[in-house]
C-alpha cells in the first residue's frame, strides 16, 4: 500500500479539526446552560472573554506579531467588532438560557447564515436571488414553529422573549461577519486578540458596574467558564483562522451545520432536556433553507 500523500494526509486533518470545531462550538451552550445556574450573564461573559484573551495574545505573540499602536485606527474597529461579535452575543445567549435549554438555544442561534444572507444583500452587495429568498422563508418559517405552542395555535410560548435573545445574538453574529469584511488588513492572529481583548474590557467593566457577586461561583461554574474561554472562544478561534486558511470559507460554511446537532445530544443525554419533534421539524427546516439558500451556482456581487 502507498504511503498516503501531503494532501490526503491534510484532507483527514481538515476534517478532524472541523468535527472538533462543531464539537466545542455545540458543547458550548450546554456549558452556558450549567453556568447560568449559579452565575450572572455578564459575569460569565467577563470571565469567558478573559480567559480567551489570554491565550488569544498568547498565540499572536507566538506567531511573531505584536498589537498595534493605541492611535491605530483598528482598535476602534475591533472594539466595536469585540463588542458586537463577543460582549452582545454572549451575553444575549447567556441570559436566554437562564430559562431555555441548550438544544433549543443552540439551534436559534445557527439561524446566523440565514440572517447573513439578508444582511449581505444589502451592507455588502450580495445579490438576492429567488433561491435565496425561498431557502430564507423556508428557515424563518423554521424559527416561527420554535416560537409557537405545542398545539400551533398562534399565541407565542411562555419563554418566547428568551428565545427571541437567542435570535438577537445570532443577529449580532451575522452582522459581526458584515463588519469583518470592511475591517482594515490585519493579521488574523492580531485581528482576533485585538477583538477579544476589546471585548474582556468592555465586559469587565459592564460586569463591574452590575455589582460584584456577594459569594464566589461554584467549582463546576469555574470550570464551565474555564472551559468556555479556553473552548469556543480560545482554541476554537485559533482553530477556526487555521481551517480558514486552509481549505477557505466553504468547509466552514458546512461546519454551521452539526453544532445545533451536538448541542441537543449532549443536552438530551448529559442535562436531561427534552427532545421534541417540534424541535426536530424546526432544525430540518432550518437546515433545509441554509441548503437551498446555497444551492446553485455562485452569482456575481454587485456592483
Amino acid at each position: 500500500m502507498s504511503p498516503a500523500s501531503p494532501r490526503k494526509l491534510t484532507g483527514f486533518f481538515l476534517i478532524g479539526t472541523a468535527a472538533l470545531l462543531s464539537l466545542v462550538w455545540g458543547s458550548a451552550f450546554s456549558m452556558t446552560r450549567v453556568a447560568v445556574r449559579d452565575i450572572a450573564p455578564i459575569w460569565l461573559v467577563a470571565m469567558r472573554c478573559s480567559i480567551g484573551s489570554i491565550l488569544l495574545i498568547s498565540w499572536m505573540h507566538y506567531c511573531g506579531h505584536r498589537f498595534p499602536a493605541l492611535k491605530d485606527k483598528r482598535w476602534l474597529w475591533y472594539s466595536w467588532l469585540g463588542f458586537v461579535g463577543m460582549v452582545l452575543p454572549f451575553y444575549l445567549f447567556s441570559k436566554g438560557q437562564i430559562k431555555i435549554d441548550s438544544g433549543l438555544a443552540a439551534i436559534l442561534a445557527g439561524t446566523m447564515p440565514l440572517i447573513t444572507i439578508i444582511l449581505a444583500h444589502f451592507f455588502v452587495n450580495g445579490r438576492m436571488t429567488s433561491r435565496k429568498m425561498l431557502g430564507f422563508l423556508i428557515g424563518f418559517l423554521g424559527i416561527v414553529t420554535l416560537f409557537l405552542p405545542k398545539d400551533l395555535s398562534l399565541s407565542l410560548i411562555s419563554d418566547w422573549r428568551s428565545q427571541a435573545l437567542m435570535v438577537g445574538g445570532a443577529f449580532c453574529y451575522a452582522a459581526t461577519t458584515i463588519l469583518a469584511k470592511r475591517a482594515p488588513p490585519t493579521p488574523p492572529s492580531v485581528g482576533a486578540a485585538m477583538m477579544v481583548s476589546c471585548a474582556s474590557l468592555v465586559a469587565i467593566i459592564c460586569a463591574l458596574i452590575s455589582g460584584v457577586p456577594d459569594a464566589a461561583p461554584h467549582g463546576l461554574t469555574l470550570l464551565m467558564a474555564l472551559g468556555l474561554g479556553l473552548g469556543s472562544t480560545g482554541i476554537a478561534t485559533i482553530v477556526y483562522l487555521w481551517v480558514l486558511e486552509q481549505s477557505g470559507p466553504s468547509l466552514l460554511a458546512k461546519i454551521n451545520y452539526f453544532p445545533p446537532l451536538v448541542s441537543v445530544a449532549l443536552g438530551t443525554w448529559l442535562l436531561g432536556e427534552e427532545f421534541t419533534w417540534r424541535l426536530a421539524a424546526a432544525f430540518v427546516m432550518i437546515l433545509i433553507g441554509l441548503l437551498v439558500a446555497r444551492s446553485g451556482p455562485k452569482l456575481p456581487a454587485r456592483l
